[in-house]
């Protein structure tokens, strides 16, 4: 889609003007416009200034001083019905589709995945997020089921050959026909979305070590053919490590490399276990790191995201499973980095991490010309903060207090394309109460099926 090559254009009355806000932009031509105005008309940003165009008309207008205003956060990789495991994998110390014990997605049913993706998409989306970039099983059923909150999409299956039944038992067992499921899976949520103005179907290649070198050289071959995005778990754990270096010799880089994935199409998730020649690929290859800093964190480990940063990868930021606070997020990237590196330099600054949940993550989509950054032109995708709070005073330095001190709980409008869908910290196109009941309801029937009560599991950790 080719965006408007014009400056500001005043013409014609706004849908809706922002006026007497902190704007931070995300743009490097102007990051920081205080007391500023936003004109937004047909969904996009129209105009972007200190004070408005002489003689301005809106249809409505919204006086938002002491309040900042961001671009929509880019979520690029979250798998919402693992709001199941909430609070009980990251203390186990390894994703959820490998540890024994616990419900896995292979025991989800429709309607139980319906109920916990819309838990977690909405807390992502009450929270910043105007993009989500998930994937796991039932995509056909959670993708609608998302869709209906006026979130930006970018779903897929979970694409694998590996019998995920039997991995959590440490047995690798790959088998064509589910493959061939679960691709065919995918490229039919494509064909389903493929008009529609806030879904964009990506393709996710589960990760190395779940994808047999043959099927992943077919699955590069399927993304290249319609431009797709690939989504991956890339060197997450020691055991897909040795898992891959047992079954082809290679690092799970070099693999991605040699079957043709390795492109700036490629999103791998995590890269905790690279080493420095994989981080040179990377960056060689165009392709992006996604930085999980949190739940890499929980588990005792850190991603070389300063390695990664100096070779020139592309860095976006995504919360995954454990929750869905990007303004959180950012916290933990910031911090974690300065712990790699043993102090405060001016690599690592709140504008870095920034840019990480922004225009880093639009660039990894391949969607930085549509959204971002605030620019005219671009999507209306766009987070209101309440900073009138406490804890965000005082407003020497808006960014830097949004990343050291804000919460997702501050958030107090989301617009994607120009439409609110969350006021006042709720949600305007569902019921909130409604989904979390539901949601409650599925994972009691869930953790029930592991063979100890919902209910008991606290008593038995204690």
């Amino acid at each position: 889609m080719t965006l408007p090559s014009a400056p500001n254009s005043p013409s014609g009355p706004f849908d809706l003007l922002l006026r007497d806000a902190t704007f931070l932009t995300a743009d490097p031509a102007q990051p920081l416009l205080r007391g500023g105005a936003l004109g937004i008309r047909d969904g996009r940003i129209a105009w972007l200034g200190a004070t408005p165009p002489e003689s301005c008309q809106a249809k409505r207008t919204i006086s938002l001083r002491d309040h900042f205003v961001t671009p929509g956060f880019v979520n690029v990789h979250l798998h919402s019905i693992l709001t199941m495991v909430r609070g009980v994998a990251a203390d186990l110390g390894f994703a959820p589709s490998y540890t024994p014990g616990i419900p896995k997605g292979t025991q989800v049913n429709p309607d139980q995945a319906r109920a916990l993706a819309r838990l977690g998409a909405l807390e992502a989306l009450m929270f910043g997020s105007t993009v989500i970039g998930d994937n796991f099983v039932h995509a056909d059923i959670t993708t609608e089921a998302m869709e209906e909150l006026g979130v930006r999409l970018c779903p897929s299956w979970r694409i694998h050959d590996v019998d995920f039944a039997r991995v959590a038992q440490g047995d690798w067992q790959y088998d064509a026909a589910i493959g061939k499921r679960t691709l065919e899976a995918a490229l039919a949520l494509h064909d389903r979305w493929k008009a529609h103005p806030r879904v964009r179907v990506n393709l996710a290649a589960h990760a190395v070590d779940t994808c047999s070198n043959d099927f992943l050289r077919e699955i590069a071959g399927v993304a290249a053919a319609h431009d797709m995005v690939v989504s991956t778990h890339l060197g997450q754990s020691k055991v897909e490590v040795e898992r891959v270096r047992e079954r082809t010799g290679r690092t799970s880089t070099e693999v991605l490399d040699e079957v043709g994935l390795l492109n700036p199409r490629l999103m791998g998730g995590h890269c905790i276990y690279v080493s420095t020649d994989d981080i040179t690929r990377l960056a060689r290859a165009g392709a992006h790191a996604v930085h999980i800093p949190k739940c890499n964190a929980a588990s005792g480990r850190l991603a070389p995201t300063p390695a990664l940063k100096r070779a020139g990868v592309n860095i976006a930021l995504a919360t995954d499973t454990q929750h869905g606070d990007m303004v959180e997020l950012m916290r933990w990237a910031l911090a974690t980095a300065r712990v790699q590196e043993g102090g405060v330099d001016d690599e690592w600054q709140p504008h870095h991490v920034f840019h990480m949940a922004t225009l880093g993550g639009a660039k990894a989509l391949g969607l930085d010309r549509e959204i971002g950054s605030l620019a005219v032109g671009k999507q209306a995708d766009l987070v209101v903060f309440d900073a009138t709070r406490p804890h965000l005073r005082p407003h020497v330095n808006p960014l830097g207090v949004l990343v050291h001190t804000g919460q997702g709980r501050d958030v107090r409008m989301v617009l994607v394309g120009g439409e609110v869908v969350v006021d006042e910290g709720r949600p305007t196109r569902v019921d909130m109460e409604k989904i979390c009941a539901e949601a409650e309801q599925a994972c009691r029937e869930l953790w029930g099926a592991e063979g100890k009560p919902y209910w008991q599991q606290a008593q038995a950790v204690a």
